[in-house]
């Protein structure tokens, strides 16, 4: 018995000091004594490692014993470090910058750089090493910092002080805006299809939300010919080794050097045309493997980024075994600056731990993320243990400090001071501006009432009115942002001396969501709603021109959505009193000799005689929604479906019941519409389009308002759908029978203009499209147009045909892109 205790005490023992880690830290600096920031750092032959911070500060982990420490940054040459681990050890690192020698290439002669012959071989290897790999996983483990770096005092009468010590920014208005980290594990199969599980996640200033860090969207593949940025350009950049790389750059070697016995060649990009979608900077290539070893890139204005000024791109690849390399670690650096306010920051990206043969289930892909209600729950006391890359001195400051802000500005006393603030009438801005929005944050109530302004309007209908409108919204579940929303509104007229009233909510349920509207109101004819309130006002006082035609309904609506898988389904039931309007006021401001007001029956204009009967309507509809998509990510907040490569299919059935609480209608509509707005069709730009095909299948009654509509326009300005027309009638057009239309719309995305010097600073985008719609009665209508868009803001000039005849023309100005 006392030699089996003795042996289990032993291997007791010897377990516990066998899973003990032992801790190498220390500095990373070169000759001069500067750090050198995100250095990494591995161990030799393995995928075992960190980077160091901004600092050049490094901590690494490691069981007992010996091993060989690897330490690397672009530019320096690479130390090696043979250390035996017993206990903690600082140690201090110099790295020495690395000597690109070209003696041995000037003795031979070349009619051009001899750079381009090693491109042309790594084009040649460029998809061989963009699917070499057939399955990985890893461990990422990412950090955000990004910094105010400047900032006016005051800006639009806003006081900055006061708004940046509330954000925890120093005196001067400098400091952190944003920290975060999260460790992730990603894993991939062939072709291209990754899933990444979060583990942890940590906000400065935030004990509740959840980290933006995506590993996917730290993602960089410069094996791939075109690499898309999103939101930092509508177009894609073109890679150093593409298949058509040759066109777009020029390149120069800047010598070589010799790392574990392989030749890497040092070769600088020159963009050929300054304004192509290309990168600038150096790119290391390993002789005869003619695979990326690393790479130092960046974007500017030049290229037409946004946001930013710019964009520095580092990757550096480590040998996971003879044949393999994968990325050591990624890192975003970016610098911008808009209306006084200068800001920079960084994204970087460590990989570690690469599987190579994980075994992986490609059913277990259609889950592309994961990030549970758990991850950002880990402590102080976890983080230190579990975070690769140390702290800065500002860093670590920083959570501290903003964590102390948090919890002050979760607390009654802060939020209440804030609203009471908030909450002062202005009657200017009630009458003129936003409205009066007054909120307890710390119940998480809002009030919203509309500006007087805003709730004026005039139409041939009911003359001067208002159409008022407030609302109560109560944030119901943070985590998931459910709000329950109550809203009232109310509508005179002071020609027609009509009242309206109406009360709707909407009510999330778990998994669904359920609402309810009832009242009375003055509705368009055109249940698309294709013109605003402010644009038929604008258009009857200055231009004589009554675009919006009314009708009276006293109305009850319930509705009731649902997903079910990827498929959005959606029900609703309606019961109306409809009665028709006349007009009741002929002023205008503008009294033009050439023109009159048309009836309310846009039939036909001369008569104001009623378009129908009083009636009575009982509805059902119902629509369902398919993107094709299996692949879903699953948040704190539930389950979503991923928009698909494939087009978004919708089904749509509507019923008009007759005699039922009195209903008179008695039809019913089948449609389907088929649509897509984002194909990318690479340094082209992308396009969109809309199809849609419906049928009544009975029509045996039914008023103009039960017809099938279409979101025309006739103003010069609008707001852009795809299945919108610039130039068809609000009602001449629509139909009680079948119906076909398309809609297709290419965006270049600045592919012809940013070839023009002074307008490549604009950041224009090319727009050119087309519209159709046909029905037996009006045949063939269609539209073609080209635009110019610039921000949010969009001009187009087109024209019109009806049965292949012209039928009007002219510009339309877009807003709300």
């Amino acid at each position: 018995m006392r030699s089996i205790a003795i042996f289990l005490f032993i291997t007791f023992f010897s377990s516990a000091l066998f899973g003990q880690k032992v801790v190498i830290q220390g500095k990373i600096t070169n000759l001069n004594g500067q750090p050198v920031p995100f250095a990494s750092v591995f161990e030799k032959n393995t995928s075992i490692g960190t980077s160091a911070n901004s600092e050049g500060e490094f901590k690494l982990k490691l069981d007992p014993g010996v091993h060989t420490l690897i330490f690397k940054a672009i530019g320096f040459s690479q130390e090696s470090r043979d250390l035996n681990l017993q206990r903690d050890q600082v140690i201090s690192v110099v790295l020495m910058e690395t000597v690109y020698e070209l003696k041995d290439i000037i003795v031979r002669t070349y009619s051009e750089d001899p750079a381009y012959e090693v491109i042309r071989n790594a084009i040649k290897q460029r998809n061989f090493h963009l699917n070499e790999i057939e399955e990985f996983t890893a461990g990422v483990y990412i950090k955000g910092m990004q910094k105010l770096l400047g900032a006016p005092k005051k800006f639009l009468g806003a006081n900055i002080d006061d708004m940046a010590k509330q954000i925890g920014l120093d005196s001067n208005r400098k400091g952190i805006l944003y920290l975060s980290e999260s460790e992730s594990k990603l894993s991939y199969i062939r072709p291209r299809k990754y899933r990444e599980v979060m583990i942890s996640s940590k906000v400065s200033g935030s004990n509740r939300a959840f980290s933006f860090n995506r590993a996917s969207d730290m993602e960089i593949n410069f094996y791939q010919n075109l690499l898309e940025l999103e939101g930092l350009s509508p177009r894609p950049f073109i890679s150093p080794i593409a298949d058509q790389a040759l066109f777009y750059y020029n390149y120069k070697l800047l010598g070589t050097s010799m790392e574990n016995g392989q030749m890497i060649n040092k070769i600088e990009l020159i963009p050929k045309r300054s304004a192509d979608p290309v990168f600038r900077g150096i790119i290391y290539i390993i002789e005869d493997s003619w695979r990326i070893h690393s790479a130092d890139l960046y974007l500017t204005k030049e290229a037409n980024i946004q946001f930013v000024d710019t964009l520095n791109i580092r990757q550096e690849f480590i040998p996971i075994n003879a044949k393999i390399w994968m990325p050591s670690t990624v890192r975003f650096d970016f610098t911008g600056g808009f209306l006084g306010f200068d800001f920079g920051g960084y994204f970087i990206a460590l990989y570690t731990d690469y599987d190579l043969n994980p075994g992986l289930n490609p059913k277990d892909f259609r889950e592309v993320l994961n990030i549970s209600r758990e991850v950002n729950k880990k402590d102080t006391t976890y983080w230190k243990q579990a975070r690769p890359i140390p702290l800065t001195l500002e860093e670590q400051s920083d959570y501290v400090k903003k964590e102390t802000l948090a919890k002050k500005r979760e607390s009654k006393e802060y939020l209440d001071s804030l609203d009471k603030a908030n909450n002062k009438f202005k009657p200017i801005r009630f009458l003129i501006g936003s409205g009066y929005n007054p909120r307890n944050r710390f119940k998480k109530e809002y009030y919203q009432f509309s500006s007087l302004v805003n709730s004026l309007f005039y139409n041939t209908v009911e003359g001067f009115g208002l159409n008022y409108k407030a609302s109560y919204s109560k944030r119901i579940d943070s985590l998931t942002n459910k709000f329950l929303r109550y809203t009232g509104k109310v509508r005179y007229g002071l020609s027609s001396e009509k009242f309206y009233a109406s009360f709707a909510a909407a009510i999330p349920l778990k998994n669904s969501s359920f609402a309810i509207n009832a009242g009375s109101d003055a509705l368009d004819l055109n249940n698309q709603e294709s013109i605003s309130q402010l644009a038929n006002t604008t258009n009857s006082l200055y231009y004589e021109r009554n675009l919006l035609k009314l009708y009276e309904s006293r109305f009850v609506n319930l509705s009731y959505s649902k997903p079910l898988g990827s498929v959005k389904t959606s029900i609703s039931t309606e019961w109306a009193n409809r009665r028709s309007l006349q007009n009741t006021s002929d002023y205008t401001i503008r009294n033009l000799a050439r023109r009159d007001f048309t009836s309310n029956n846009p039939l036909i204009s001369g008569s104001d005689l009623p378009m129908f009967p009083e009636n009575q309507a009982l509805k059902l509809k119902f629509r369902a929604s398919y993107a094709f998509s299996n692949d879903y990510s699953t948040y704190p907040s539930g389950k979503f479906y991923n928009p698909s490569k494939y087009p978004l299919l919708g089904i749509n059935y509507e019923r008009g019941v007759n005699g039922i609480f009195g209903s008179d209608v008695d039809y019913s509509r089948i449609s389907v519409d088929l649509t897509k707005s984002d194909i990318k069709l690479g340094l082209f730009g992308q396009s969109a389009f809309w199809l849609g095909a419906g049928k009544f299948l009975s029509n045996n009654k039914l008023f103009f308002m039960d017809y099938k509509h279409f979101l025309g326009t006739q103003t010069l300005a609008y707001t852009p759908y795809i299945n919108s027309f610039l130039y068809l009638d609000y009602y001449n057009f629509s139909t009680p029978d079948q119906y076909w239309e398309a809609h297709f719309e290419h965006n270049f995305s600045g592919f012809l203009l940013n070839k023009i010097p002074l307008l490549r600073k604009l950041k224009l985008n090319e727009i050119a499209g087309f519209n159709y719609l046909g029905t037996p009665a009006h045949k063939s209508y269609s539209e073609f147009y080209l635009g110019i868009s610039f921000l949010n803001f969009r001009t187009s000039y087109g024209w019109s045909y009806l049965n292949g005849k012209r039928n009007d023309f002219g510009f339309r100005i877009a807003t709300g892109l």
